[in-house]
């Protein structure tokens, strides 16, 4: 049930305070609710969803994602595998191609879903490649859960670990640049490296090059049918089945407003935690917090085009998600400047083609959208439209002249869009390799907070960014363990009875 909100009219009647709707928000209701607790989401926006939010954006009968667009832990993570997206009717199309790199106009590297098919075309390389992604494809599981964990306790796959320190040593150093034969492969590598939006190589960016190439071979990229809201709704779906609400246009200003919850779980980054809850913070977790660290940008540009992007090597085309970044040496050199706060140069850019899977996004007249972001200095005011064209006309000729409208967002106003996107940081925090292990504070518990029953769960806190839910999963769990005394998790698994027609139909 969806609640629109009046200041000053809405008391606090359940039991837990979920504030922020996005993918960890969402996770933590889902689990909250199905122990059995009364649960309210609260949402500054007028929709829920967070990052995960799809509109038309120029025409009505095409949709574009307004953050979130592709999808590589949807199937991955401990929190989706057992929430079960495709038993809830969620459809997750995989590309046959997870991502491509073109590093010339006639000339791509190219991930197939395919580990085999991906190796014969790297040619030299191709033992290389497989000696890399073969281990960990064995080791998948393990290895996704051991990531995507707090990583406070021993995993469960004690080779995930081992197989993770040495491709740090290998990828996340300057031995990085000797690892290859050919510029495909290392390419191939460092676009996935660069989705860490930061200095390279470090041993984060490999961590990220790890993790996500090898599910480009495993789960694949995939794009939700319809778009990113899918996933959403069907969480939605599954809160309000089991008693929860969402409470829309609901921003919150002072934490004392939900002085009635038992527990209340923030899907907020330091700083909004700081401008709600700061008074009320003890002055040494002050500090920690304001000396959380925020990474570089993110500048977004929305397009309308009236047909299939004009890639040089038609290859591209086959790929939901594209990578404009030039050599493994041209992109190492372009992200580090950027980290450092120094604009210019052609940037990295990170195309999503979502018709490349879901035809379904393609307007009866062969309109579709196309989703594209470039990383930009922390806090850039620059409209980034003009550039993101002529980089992707660069490696697709003629591309302008299939542009029918377009939006773009610079750094500086995605903060606007959503607060959490410090500076445009759309990782919620530099990932360091420090910080991505003690955000938002060093602490054994990463979620609770000095605050009696108040918890953070935005991916400010571990595991970090990306659509997977565990901060709220994580926080959900404590909040359960230390609020409620429940140590037993949830089942999360779709109803089979009354309750999942219920959401099903939602």
């Amino acid at each position: 049930m969806l609640v629109p909100y009046r200041k000053g009219c809405h008391p606090v009647v359940a039991e837990v305070v979920v504030v922020g709707s996005g993918p960890n928000g969402l996770a933590a209701a889902v689990t909250l609710a199905r122990a059995g607790l009364r649960v309210e989401v609260r949402e500054a926006a007028a929709t829920p969803g967070g990052g995960l939010r799809t509109e038309p954006l120029f025409r009505p009968d095409v949709v574009h994602d307004i953050c979130a667009a592709v999808h590589p832990m949807a199937t991955a993570s401990a929190f989706f595998r057992a929430f079960d997206l495709p038993a809830r009717g969620v459809d997750l199309l995989r590309p046959e191609i997870s991502y491509a790199h073109p590093l010339s106009p006639a000339r791509a590297a190219l991930a197939h879903h395919s580990l085999d098919a991906t190796c014969e075309r790297l040619g030299p390389d191709g033992p290389r490649w497989r000696a890399l992604m073969e281990p960990l494809l064995r080791h998948s599981q393990g290895l996704v859960d051991f990531m995507l964990s707090g990583q406070r306790g021993l995993p469960a796959d004690l080779a995930a670990p081992l197989l993770l320190a040495r491709g740090l040593l290998a990828h996340g150093t300057p031995l990085a640049a000797h690892r290859f034969r050919t510029p495909e492969a290392a390419a191939l590598l460092s676009g996935v490296a660069a989705h860490v939006v930061g200095p390279m190589p470090t041993p984060s960016s490999a961590s990220v090059a790890l993790m996500l190439g090898h599910l480009a071979h495993a789960g694949g990229w995939p794009v939700p049918r319809g778009g990113s809201a899918r996933i959403a709704e069907a969480m939605t779906a599954d809160l309000v089945a089991h008693g929860g609400t969402v409470t829309t246009g609901a921003r919150l200003d002072d934490l004392r407003e939900l002085r009635g919850a038992r527990a209340v779980l923030l899907d907020l980054g330091p700083k909004e935690f700081l401008r709600v809850a700061g008074p009320l913070l003890p002055p040494a977790y002050r500090r920690a917090l304001s000396r959380f660290r925020y990474g570089p940008g993110a500048a977004k540009v929305d397009f309308l085009v009236n047909g299939p992007v004009p890639w040089a090597d038609p290859l591209v085309g086959r790929a939901g998600t594209i990578h404009l970044g030039g050599t493994q040496q041209e992109v190492f050199a372009q992200e580090s400047l950027v980290a450092k706060g120094h604009p210019g140069g052609a940037p990295f850019v990170l195309v999503v083609d979502p018709s490349a899977a879901d035809p379904s996004r393609v307007a009866a007249d062969g309109h579709r959208p196309l989703w594209a972001y470039a990383h930009v200095p922390h806090g850039d005011r620059a409209d980034p439209a003009d550039a993101v064209t002529a980089r992707i006309e660069q490696y697709a000729p003629g591309f302008a002249e299939t542009v029918v409208d377009r939006r773009s967002v610079s750094a500086a106003a995605l903060e606007a869009y959503n607060p959490n996107y410090v500076g445009g940081d759309i990782a919620a925090g530099a990932m360091t390799l420090r910080q991505s292990l003690l955000r938002p504070v060093p602490a054994w518990d990463p979620y609770r907070t000095p605050l009696k029953g108040v918890y953070l769960c935005s991916a400010s806190t571990p595991p970090g960014p990306g659509v997977h839910g565990m901060p709220g999963l994580l926080a959900a769990r404590s909040a359960l363990r230390r609020e409620f005394g429940i140590r037993t998790a949830p089942r999360l698994a779709p109803d089979q009875g009354a309750g999942w027609k219920e959401s099903k139909e939602a």
